[in-house]
């Protein structure tokens, strides 16, 4: 097997793999594949594929994130960090006072992230990034889990039973709109809140990652 392209130069360049080293690949299909490397060139590695392995290292429900990207690096540090935790989705959000509208080379990144952060945690199922939505379509989406959670301030204590399907919903900075609450709510979103303190984008998404990922 023959790897090219950006894990090519990965594998060579930043790992210095050398003929004989024993790697682990994985495409994102729920397995990983222990091999050998056979020989390293300038723009691809030749690899022996020994067999196939699956470990289990995802949650085993549906728990996707909705939030609009924070600006700069801090757009990469949540993906990073929903990969980590074991998100299934990620869905950036538009809403009445987003300040970033990732398109579709944005996009690209977002899913090199995932990539990325997949290798350093060990998962072999990607996080799914979707295109850019508005709320107000989001939240009406009749393929969304039963069970919905929409943060903002003031909210409700989040109550839901840990380990089924869930869908979580932040804010972009100045929070959601009254508007758009309500449209929440019309649809059958919990509004909950995350205690007395104003949370930026990607912390609160973070936290309401970690409750639905059931780390306690």
């Amino acid at each position: 097997m023959t790897i090219q392209g950006a894990e090519a130069h990965h594998l060579a360049v930043v790992c210095r793999a050398r003929p004989g080293d024993a790697i682990c690949l994985f495409n994102g299909d729920g397995h990983e594949y222990p091999a050998t490397v056979h020989e390293v060139g300038k723009r691809s590695v030749t690899v022996q594929v020994h067999g196939i392995e699956t470990p289990e290292r995802e949650l085993g429900y549906r728990l996707e994130v909705a939030a609009p990207l924070p600006k700069g690096d801090r757009g990469q540090f949540l993906l990073e960090k929903l990969t980590e935790l074991g998100m299934t989705a990620y869905i950036p959000l538009n809403t009445r006072r987003s300040v970033v509208a990732p398109g579709a080379g944005r996009l690209d990144k977002l899913e090199r992230y995932v990539i990325e952060a997949s290798k350093q945690t060990g998962r072999n199922v990607l996080m799914r990034v979707e295109p850019a939505q508005d709320w107000t379509t989001y939240c009406r989406r009749p393929d969304l889990p039963a069970t919905r959670l929409l943060a903002t301030p003031g909210g409700a204590t989040a109550c839901w039973a840990p380990g089924q399907d869930l869908a979580v919903a932040v804010g972009p900075e100045g929070g959601f709109t009254e508007d758009e609450i309500e449209a929440g709510r019309q649809a059958g979103w919990q509004v909950v809140g995350l205690g007395p303190r104003i949370l930026r984008i990607e912390t609160a998404a973070i936290v309401l990652a970690v409750l639905g990922a059931g780390f306690r």
